[in-house]
This record gives C-alpha cells, sequence and structure tokens, in this order.
C-alpha cells in the first residue's frame, strides 16, 4: 500500500492451538503487516492474547478489537493500557467498545445507552492510578462508533475511532464529522473469490450474525438499504457493500476507496483461508 495508509488484520484466534496462532503472527509480520486485531468472543481473552503475542514478534503491534467496556472495570483497563504499552516498547493499541445488548446480557450485564456509559468509563480511566512505569509513550486508544455521538466522543477524548462492516461512503461520512486529524480505523471484509456466486454465498454464511443486529440495520439504512436487503441472508447490493471480492485489482481498488474516503488504517477481516499459492486475500494485499 502507498501514502500514510496503515493495514492490518483481525482474526479470531478460537480455532488457532497457540503454535498455529504464533506462526500466523510471525506469517502476517514477514508480509508486512502493520497490526493484528483481537476481537473479544467467547474463546480466548484477547488482553493476554495479545500480551502473550507481543512477545511473540519483533515488529508487529497487537490491538484489541475491541474489548468489551461491560466486562472489565475502568481501573483494570487503564492498568492494561499502561502495562502494555511499557512491556511492549509501544506496540499496543487498545480499543474499546460497548459490543451489544445479547452478548452483553450472556455475560450478565445490564445494557445501557452506548455514548453515556462509554463516557463514563473513560472518565474512570482518566482518573485511575496506575502506579507502575510509564511507557515513553501511551498506547494509542479508539473506540468502535458508528454513528454521530460516540464518534464525537470520540473526537472529544480519544486517539481515534473503529468502525466495522462500512462502506467508503460511511468512511467519508465520519472523516466529515471527526476533522482530519483523528485516526479512522475501518474493519473491512476481503475475499479473494471471483466468481459472484460463490463469494457471495461465502460472504452470507459469514455475515449471517451481523445481518440480524439492529445497530448495523440502522446505519446501513441511512446509506439507503431497507429491511428487504437485510432479510434472507442480505441482498446482493448489501453482500456486495459490505465484502470486497474479486481478484487482486478489485481488493486492492477497495482499500484504496477506503483510504479516498479518509480511512487512516484499513483492517482486513479476511473470509478466505491461507492457500499455499498466495492466492488468498492477506497475500495479495501484503504491504510487504
Amino acid at each position: 500500500m502507498t501514502g500514510e495508509l496503515d493495514v492490518g488484520v483481525i482474526v479470531s484466534t478460537e480455532t488457532m492451538h497457540a503454535r498455529a496462532l504464533t506462526e500466523f503472527v510471525r506469517r502476517l509480520e514477514a508480509l508486512g503487516y502493520e497490526s493484528l486485531w483481537l476481537p473479544e468472543l467467547f474463546g480466548r481473552e484477547p488482553i493476554a492474547t495479545a500480551g502473550y503475542l507481543l512477545g511473540q514478534c519483533e515488529r508487529l503491534r497487537v490491538a484489541t478489537g475491541i474489548a468489551n467496556v461491560y466486562v472489565r472495570d475502568a481501573h483494570a483497563m487503564a492498568q492494561t493500557r499502561q502495562t502494555l504499552a511499557e512491556l511492549s516498547g509501544g506496540r499496543f493499541i487498545l480499543g474499546l467498545g460497548v459490543s451489544n445488548v445479547g452478548l452483553n446480557a450472556t455475560r450478565g450485564h445490564d445494557w445501557q445507552t452506548p455514548e453515556p456509559k462509554m463516557r463514563k468509563y473513560l472518565d474512570a480511566m482518566d482518573a485511575a492510578a496506575t502506579e507502575s512505569p510509564e511507557p515513553a509513550q501511551a498506547a494509542p486508544l479508539y473506540i468502535a462508533a458508528h454513528g454521530p455521538k460516540l464518534q464525537a466522543l470520540g473526537a472529544e477524548r480519544t486517539d481515534g475511532i473503529i468502525t466495522y462492516l462500512m462502506p467508503p461512503e460511511h468512511t467519508a461520512a465520519s472523516r466529515a464529522r471527526v476533522g482530519p486529524t483523528l485516526a479512522i480505523n475501518v474493519v473491512s471484509p476481503f475475499l479473494a473469490e471471483s466468481d459472484p456466486a460463490i463469494a457471495r454465498a461465502t460472504a452470507r454464511k459469514a455475515l449471517q450474525y451481523y445481518l440480524t443486529l439492529d445497530y448495523y440495520h440502522r446505519e446501513w439504512s441511512k446509506l439507503g438499504f431497507t429491511d428487504a436487503d437485510f432479510a434472507d441472508g442480505g441482498s446482493d447490493r448489501l453482500i456486495d457493500m459490505l465484502v470486497a471480492w474479486g481478484d487482486e485489482d478489485a481488493l486492492r481498488e477497495r482499500v484504496a476507496a477506503y483510504q479516498t474516503a479518509g480511512a487512516s488504517r484499513v483492517v482486513i477481516m479476511p473470509f478466505d483461508p491461507v492457500r499455499d499459492d498466495g492466492a488468498d486475500s492477506l497475500s495479495l494485499l501484503a504491504p510487504g
């Protein structure tokens, strides 16, 4: 990639044993990727995993994408931010988010309005006294933010925002809202598959959970989609907006579109497995 754009990767680590995960991280580093992002699901704990992986590589940055603010108190998160920034030599990135109603309910947490919840959490992090050596530079702090209220909070209180499953049009609108300097980290699926039927079927299977979430529907509706687009696994038009699929040129065009729209970093979510012949999305989009 060219210009100031950083290119990272987001994957779930649940299916990888420790050796395979370590090898994967070292492969990403060899390919020239700038960062690896770890989601918070029901398998590996992302902060513990980040600490381990930072010790298994030399250049790659490791990020939480995202760490759920419901499941750790703010003081613990402030400790995490300072500790991993110090011990990694500045290679840790802290991404925070509120997750969603359903996932938080399964862990016994009562849902709160996102913007006040995140603001109160950031206030508590700022107030926390962390009695350990300070890093040379604080870990970047980003929050997941799709709508105007959380994006305004991100611009006011953090180093940047994270968006998931949003097209370049949403990135452009976000850039207009947050101004020219705040970091915008775009998480987007990529699939190295040129057959439309295969590509869309693969994308629908991978996206089936996200297509049930109302807060994604609200954002996609602002882009002209309707309930009909969200039904039956998603319309072709919706799938093509959410997932970059095709040959290398098509995949790179999507990355370039995000950069033109104002993204600071594109975080690739690969929907295809790694291939020995290098024809997978991670190989085709490798910066190095």
